[in-house]
């Protein structure tokens, strides 16, 4: 699957680094990243600024780490947000950047980049010829996978806008997919009016216990069980909380309300693995 080229350069602070140091040894050109390890593009570099694409940039100041910034026309700013919550564009070592609310990092990235980390989750819904739910879709790399996976359809709820305007920016988020359905609302909200057995596939990957209660509860799950199809297979993303500190075994009071609505569950890494009990046909 080819990449689009980037149409305004985002940096961080090794690719900030990587430019002084070129200029500073007046190097004619060099060969980086532009959009967080998507592609490499050729940047002349110069005493006072550096040009792609035949536009000149200014050397960027004070660039921070865990930061990325992009082009606001004059000057290079943080991709962040405050609406209520910070929102911010966070990148890793990886390449795909996570994102942070409040200091809150989304997606894991300590052993594995959240990118192939989704594929792996995504992966075990099978999405091939599928209609999947995607109940909180974040940056889109879980439906990127699914539809690289070749899914019929991708039905994705995202509440927060400030999540989806990093989406715009982000070069790792699915661009442009008719088979995308990305819509704005809270899935919690709008499940109910979701049509009976409508999803073959269903992965959920809501923000932690604490902040997002409700789509945990055993009314969401009683709706998960009846938008998706007997046998349809569903992944829950649960983090590993520690008991210790947490006060509960959030893995094991998923997997007990799951079985309750009606699937048959297993734990699955960081999270649960599910599917659906095949649903008797109306005589």
């Amino acid at each position: 699957m080819s990449s689009p080229a980037p149409t305004q350069p985002l940096l961080t602070l090794p690719v900030a680094q990587k430019l002084a140091a070129a200029r500073d040894r007046s190097e004619p050109r060099i060969t980086l990243s532009l959009d967080l390890g998507r592609t490499t593009a050729t940047v002349e570099p110069g005493i006072d600024s550096w040009l792609w694409q035949r536009t000149g940039y200014p050397y960027p100041d004070r660039i921070r780490e865990r930061t990325v910034y992009g082009w606001n026309g004059t000057g290079f700013e943080a991709v962040s947000r405050f609406a209520g919550s910070l929102i911010k564009l966070v990148p890793t070592d990886w390449g795909p950047p996570t994102f942070e609310i409040d200091g809150i990092k989304m997606l894991p990235t300590a052993k594995i980049s959240p990118f192939e980390d989704a594929r792996r989750k995504v992966a075990l819904i099978q999405p091939r010829g599928k209609r999947v739910l995607d109940c909180c879709g974040g940056l889109g790399y879980f439906a990127h996978w699914c539809l690289t996976g070749m899914a019929a359809e991708v039905h994705s709820f995202e509440k927060n806008d400030s999540v989806l305007w990093l989406r715009t920016i982000n070069p790792w988020s699915p661009h442009g997919n008719p088979r995308l359905k990305l819509q704005h609302a809270d899935v919690a909200q709008q499940i109910a009016s979701l049509p009976a057995q409508s999803f073959d596939a269903i992965l959920h990957d809501p923000p932690r216990f604490g902040i997002a209660g409700e789509l945990y509860s055993q009314t969401f799950y009683d709706e998960l069980a009846r938008v998706i199809t007997g046998g349809g297979l569903l992944f829950h993303y649960t983090g590993t909380p520690n008991k210790l500190t947490s006060g509960r075994d959030v893995p094991k009071e998923v997997k007990r309300r799951l079985q309750k609505s009606g699937f048959i569950t297993n734990l699955e890494g960081d999270g649960v693995i599910a599917r659906r009990v095949t649903i008797p046909a109306k005589r």
